[in-house]
């Protein structure tokens, strides 16, 4: 969330105590947390050295998310294609994917709360689940665009045809990244 507004400046000590320099006090992760669901911005900086350390931050605050009953946001499916982006030659067009990803998700979520707020009452459930498995199937596919070997043995798994001649953008847009992944293997093959 962009915002005029500088980001708070957040200190982390070497015995791992963060200090919210707006507060003048010390903060935990969950309120860090806090402060991301509501759109806050801020910043970590290790308080010895100075470097930026706010990714491994909001790494740990996921972590520990990830670790209470019930909060599994992450499939295990999708940190194993995460980890095996790194080193590959797309592993320099995830963050953007992800992020665009990450903003149409919060538009459709956007939507769907307004959608609650008009129609509140027997079907909400109903409508919570079906935005819920959009969402998933949104995700799922996502991924999968990533990696299309995998889709095709899938697709074979299933005794299905691959996919062929997809038209409109995301097809120009697959064809695109495959050519462009050839190309950057064919290039780290030849050093």
């Amino acid at each position: 969330m962009a915002s005029d507004k500088e980001p708070t400046v957040i200190k982390k000590y070497a015995n791992r105590r963060l200090y919210h320099t707006g507060t003048s006090s010390y903060v935990t992760l969950e309120d860090l947390a806090g402060l991301v669901r509501k759109g806050e911005d801020f910043v970590v900086y290790d308080a010895k050295s100075g470097e930026e350390i706010t990714r491994s931050v909001l790494a740990q605050i996921i972590f520990e998310e990830e670790s209470k009953d019930g909060q599994n946001l992450l499939p295990i499916a999708v940190l194993r294609q995460l980890i095996r982006f790194y080193g590959d030659s797309m592993q320099a067009l995830v963050p953007r994917y992800l992020e665009f990803s990450m903003d149409n998700l919060t538009q459709e979520q956007n939507k769907f709360r307004e959608q609650m707020g008009k129609t509140f009452g027997t079907g909400a459930i109903d409508a919570l689940q079906a935005q819920t498995r959009a969402n998933m199937a949104m995700f799922t596919e996502a991924f999968r665009l990533f990696n299309p070997f995998t889709a095709a043995a899938a697709a074979k798994a299933k005794g299905e045809a691959p996919v062929q001649g997809e038209i409109g953008e995301l097809g120009d847009l697959k064809r695109e990244l495959n050519e462009m992944r050839e190309r950057l293997d064919k290039l780290a093959k030849g050093k």
